[in-house]
């Protein structure tokens, strides 16, 4: 892994990330708006499960596909 190299936003993990979870807080956040969490392979459906709870979880892509979709 590089220093450039997405890793997972897990607390602690240090894996390389796989998935982009794209999430919005409606309280604060305008609809359209994304933030983002990458995870890995073991993090994907805890960190998935943290925010679908509070009902900010949109979209769950790969980050392959989260990049290609970025270059347009």
């Amino acid at each position: 892994m590089s220093d450039d190299t997405p890793i997972c936003s897990a607390k602690g993990c240090r894996a390389a990330a796989v998935w982009v979870l794209a999430w919005n807080n409606p309280k604060i956040h305008t609809p359209e708006r994304r933030k983002t969490w990458l995870a890995c392979e073991e993090h994907r459906e805890h960190l998935s499960q943290f925010l679908g709870v509070r009902g900010f979880l949109k979209d769950v892509v790969t980050l392959d596909a989260w990049q290609a979709a970025e270059k347009g």
